[in-house]
Order: C-alpha cells, then sequence, then structure tokens
C-alpha cells in the first residue's frame, strides 16, 4: 500500500478536474440528484433516525441546503444527512456556500461553519445522542471578514491519521487553502483512496493530504458500545453532510467512483491523469 500511496503522490502534483470525463462517465454518480432527498438519510443528536427535526436538510431551488427556521434554538442538535452507500476509493467534489445568520445558540466556531465526513459510520450505529459519527471531517469553513478562516481542513471525531509520517492525534489541523468569504460558491473536492491516502482540494489546488486514516481518539460522545474500536483502519465508509448551526447549501454533491482501480495501480494512475486539471 505504500507504494500506492507514492505512486498516486507522483501524480497528484496539482488539483484534479473540475468536469467529468468524457470516457469515464459511467463512473461519476450524482449523490445529491437536485430533485429530493431520496438515497439520504438523516441523524440529528437527539432525535432517531430519519427524524428531519425542523426540517433542517431541505430541497430548495434545485440545492441540498441546511436551514434553521424553524428551531427556537440550536441546542447543540448537530446533525448528519448521509448517502444511503457506503464507498472506499473515491473523488468526491461539491460546490457549496454559507448564507444567512447562524441560529440562535449556535456555538461561536461553528460561524459559517459545515463539512463533509468521509469514512463515516453506518448512521444505524449511531447513538440517539452521539453527536457526530467516528469519521474524518473535511471541514469547511466559511471567512467571517475580520480574521483569516482556512476551508477543507481536517478534523477527526474519532479518528486519528497520519499526517507527514507521524500519526496525528490532535482534533483539527488547518489546510493552507485560501479565505473565501460572502457568500460565494467554493469548489472542493475529496480524494479518497481507501485506508492509505486522502488530500483535499480547495478550486483546483491540493491544500492538505495525510494517510492511514483509523478508528482512535476522542471528540465524539455518547458512542454506542462496541462500534469504537481504537487502531482499526478505515478502508471505507459513508459519506455526509452537517448541519453544525449555520445555513449552508450545496448545489453539487458528485461522486466519482474509484473503487474499481484501488488494486490496479496502472489503470489508476491513468484514470487520475484524465481527472487532473493542471494550472497555467
Amino acid at each position: 500500500m505504500r507504494s500506492l500511496i507514492l505512486f498516486v503522490c507522483v501524480l497528484l502534483t496539482t488539483g484534479l478536474s473540475q468536469c467529468p470525463s468524457t470516457t469515464e462517465q459511467g463512473n461519476w454518480i450524482h449523490l445529491f440528484n437536485g430533485k429530493n432527498l431520496d438515497n439520504w438519510s438523516v441523524k440529528i443528536t437527539g432525535h432517531p433516525l430519519n427524524d428531519n427535526y425542523g426540517n433542517t436538510f431541505r430541497v430548495e431551488d434545485g440545492k441540498l441546503v441546511v436551514r434553521y427556521d424553524q428551531y427556537k434554538a440550536f441546542d447543540e442538535q448537530y446533525g448528519h444527512i448521509f448517502y444511503k452507500k457506503p464507498f472506499s476509493a473515491y473523488l468526491l467534489v461539491m460546490e457549496y456556500r454559507f448564507v444567512g445568520d447562524q441560529v440562535n445558540g449556535g456555538p461561536g466556531w461553528a460561524i459559517r461553519n459545515s463539512g463533509a465526513m468521509l469514512h463515516g459510520q453506518d448512521p444505524k450505529t449511531m447513538g440517539l445522542k452521539q453527536d457526530f459519527p467516528i469519521s474524518m471531517e473535511m471541514q469547511l469553513l466559511g471567512g467571517d471578514g475580520q480574521h483569516e478562516r482556512h476551508t477543507a481542513n481536517l478534523c477527526t471525531p474519532g479518528t486519528n491519521v497520519v499526517l507527514d509520517g507521524k500519526l496525528f492525534t490532535p482534533h483539527c489541523i488547518d489546510s493552507n487553502s485560501k479565505t473565501y468569504a460572502g457568500d460565494q460558491w467554493v469548489h472542493a473536492e475529496a480524494l479518497v483512496l481507501g485506508d492509505s491516502l486522502i488530500k483535499h482540494i480547495v478550486e483546483g489546488d491540493t491544500v492538505l493530504t495525510y494517510s492511514k486514516p483509523q478508528i482512535g481518539g476522542g471528540n465524539v460522545i455518547n458512542v454506542e458500545p462496541g462500534q469504537k474500536k481504537d487502531g482499526q483502519l478505515l478502508k471505507g465508509g459513508y459519506i455526509s453532510l452537517q448541519s453544525e448551526s449555520h445555513p449552508v447549501e450545496f448545489r453539487k454533491v458528485d461522486l466519482f467512483d474509484l473503487s474499481p482501480y484501488l488494486n490496479k495501480p496502472t489503470q489508476l494512475a491513468a484514470v487520475l491523469r484524465k481527472l487532473q486539471v493542471r494550472k497555467p
């Protein structure tokens, strides 16, 4: 697996394409179809699976949106909307933006804060009061007009990763992205290759790279017994999008399935070259 990581790292010196390859379109999946949430399930802290409390997750004008207009206060009701099936190797492509104001009672750190959870646990296994799925969070942050706020950062609820050759156990680390303020749309991608390599990419630039995702550490509460097996490598899992108290919109959530090529380095390299775009 180490040879695969090195092989792919050599290839991916720049970001990946924002457009599907015409020769590989059969591998693209529109996780969000622009019409409804039929292929998704919702888990909100303190509520049973598929209780979409306050109509938090909904579709408006062809976008998957997170709203809090039916909340009196946030009350730590962190939520996640999960796609129906797990994936092991893929390129996840999203276009998102933050809008409006944070709901009353939302924590200060959650202003213009959302995320895409990678290799997450099955939502059916989450405890009623569990706040986050065991996963790697590709944290999405919007600028607040006052501070530098990178996006596509990494947070690790119930997980650890290897970063720069060492086991990384703190909860979060910033990427080297720019700050994206206001209500502008941001194009973000996650390249995930099983339990080996993960890259966060923003507007075509790779902003964070890590490897060997595994269960461990803290920063997740009320986990059901037996679900947190520290040291277990994460080869795959569920993708989910967050509700963390600030309204956010997604106009694209697509996935290119790389699992057929995961153990075929030459074919994987060819597919990644087709997806790649080089900046002038």
